[in-house]
């Protein structure tokens, strides 16, 4: 199969990037391993910023930008984030005409609600369902398109030569067969690497499987060691609940039924930035103020029930069918869980990487827009936004170029990948298992609270699971829907991705945003005001250092 821009994910950026391909007149398809409205967008539930100013006049583009800059703990790459947030409206008024069925103020405007680290209320919401209401908007213009969707295919390899990406190798798990699909670029946007970790409030599908395949074909990832813990997922399943819902005027309280909030932010209390409000309900829980010495209260039941019918009727379900708990009569239990990872592949504004044909966008990218922590809100702007710019610029690469010859090489790895599928059968280990042990360390020494001791640990820990996984077994070489085999891949990336972040974590010695180091808590601007790249090698990740970009606002002590 041929194609002129071929994007790996189907999920909002992928399907942005779609159809600003498409708008450009030339052939485009999305590769991916589940149906769109089941791309992991679909979970996205709070809302998408833009500065609007239907609540707040005052709002504006600017001063979006330097809330993104502030909270980012000033890692993020600032024209990158003007960029970001100046095109904001423009996408949120072409997703309301795309047909995306926005809550309403009483003037019939998109309604806007306050999120953490925000200096209004500029976050646009469709209830507490917003990723869901947008993929199914972007999904009907793609049909209205007709853009090719290639469903439930496992992209394994990058086939690049010459640094040049030449397509792609995937599995098709309805026929078992192995198809080389080439084309003149290529576009990542297959979402982040959440499931690294063993409370996550992302789907299976989230294993980092994409960021690993451009760090295996040689392309740099950027800032892997901040990864986003989210403050409120629901206790025992890690189910997402909205920061939404502190938006709306939610209170955590303690086991002494203390608004604890009050002494880690004083001024923003539940709607400080992420990190913050994730570190201060993970202290609750270890100095022994939580409850059950495992969670904290989400309160919601002073909103009254009508307001929640209103806001939060998709929390109000997960309430009852997850944990038993009518949300408007009694508090939900909730503790932090991993939510976002803000580092990814090494590209520019434009979501070039270092291969001239292939781009990144979305959560498996690092452009820079969200630095050492992301603002509520941001992650749906930038799948928009970069998806769109994606989507353009591959276009446009594809319409000045001539396709290069490529069929012994496509023919090649295609070869390699049979050959190395079969040989998955000699050995002892179990991948399940290794995938487990992997997750609860990453949860356990790479978590919330960091050290020198458990990264240097955590690292050793992962190059052993390396080892034992090159003696793994499989139950068998059936290709047409082997799960078995889909997860021997995910965990060979996982494996590599959580290794760069292991060691780069373990050389940060500071604190910032999302990556606080207890032997290290203060931020040291004079030594890590910088982007951590790496490369693959091996022998384990290549470390280098890129500088940030600062041309707006010099960085300054976060107060919230």
């Amino acid at each position: 199969m041929i194609f002129d821009v071929l994007i790996v994910g189907n999920g909002l950026t992928g399907m942005r990037a779609a159809l600003a391909a498409a708008d450009r007149n030339v052939t485009c398809a999305l590769v991916s391993l589940v149906h769109p409205v089941r791309s992991h967008s679909v979970a996205a539930q709070g809302g998408i910023n833009a500065a609007l100013g239907n609540v707040d006049p005052e709002d504006s583009w600017e001063r979006h930008a330097f809330d993104t800059v502030k909270g980012s703990d000033y890692l993020a790459d600032q024209e990158s984030v003007v960029l970001f947030t100046k095109s904001a409206a423009s996408h949120v008024h072409e997703l309301e005409r795309f047909g995306t069925p926005f809550s309403r103020l009483n003037d019939g405007s998109i309604a806007q609600r306050p999120f953490g680290g925000a200096g209004a209320p500029r976050t646009c919401y469709a209830e507490d369902r917003t990723g869901h209401n947008l993929l199914h908007a972007l999904y009907q213009q793609c049909l209205k398109r007709e853009i090719t969707f290639l469903d439930e295919r496992v992209v394994i390899e990058l086939i690049v030569k010459e640094n040049w990406c030449l397509g792609i190798l995937a599995l098709d798990l309805k026929s078992g067969e192995l198809e080389t699909l080439s084309a003149k670029a290529v576009i990542m946007a297959t979402g982040g690497a959440g499931r690294i970790f063993a409370k996550s409030t992302n789907a299976l599908i989230n294993s980092g499987l994409g960021i690993g395949l451009a760090y295996g074909a040689n392309v740099a990832i950027k800032d892997m060691e901040f990864v986003q813990f989210h403050p409120t997922t629901l206790h025992g399943t890690n189910i997402l609940i909205t920061e939404g819902a502190r938006g709306e005027g939610g209170y955590l309280f303690n086991k002494n039924g203390e608004r604890f909030m009050q002494r880690y932010a004083p001024t923003q209390l539940e709607l400080a930035p992420r990190d913050i409000v994730a570190r201060a309900i993970e202290t609750e829980i270890v100095e022994g103020r939580g409850i059950e010495d495992s969670f904290v209260y989400l309160d919601l039941t002073h909103l009254g029930e009508k307001k929640i019918d209103e806001r939060l009727p998709g929390i109000k379900e997960i309430g009852f069918r997850f944990a038993g708990i009518d949300i408007s009569k009694e508090p939900l239990h909730v503790q932090p869980g991993q939510h976002y990872t803000m580092g990814g592949i090494d590209c520019d504004a434009g979501c070039r990487s270092s291969i001239p044909n292939l781009f990144a966008a979305g959560e498996c990218s690092c452009v820079s827009v969200h630095g050492a922590n992301r603002l509520g809100g941001n992650s749906l702007l930038e799948t928009v936004v970069f998806g769109e710019i994606a989507g353009s610029n591959a276009a446009e690469l594809s319409l000045d170029i001539e396709a290069k010859s490529k069929d012994r090489v496509l023919g090649e790895s295609k070869e390699k990948m049979i050959a190395k599928i079969a040989n998955f059968s000699n050995g002892a280990e179990r991948v399940g298992i290794l995938r487990t042990e992997l997750r609860e360390l990453m949860m356990d020494k790479v978590g919330i609270f960091r050290d020198e001791e458990g990264l240097a640990g955590a690292a050793d820990e992962i190059r052993n699971i390396q080892r034992r996984f090159k003696s793994i077994s499989i139950t068998s070489a059936e290709r047409v829907f082997n799960l078995e085999l889909i997860t021997i891949f995910e965990t060979e990336s996982m494996l590599a991705l959580a290794l760069a972040m292991s060691e780069g974590a373990l050389k940060r010695q500071e604190s910032r945003g999302s990556h606080f180091r207890t032997d290290f808590p203060v931020r040291d601007d004079v030594n890590f005001l910088k982007h951590t790249c790496a490369l693959y090698t091996p022998e384990g990740p290549e470390l280098s250092y890129k500088q940030v970009e600062i041309s707006r606002w010099q960085p300054k002590a976060r107060e919230y």
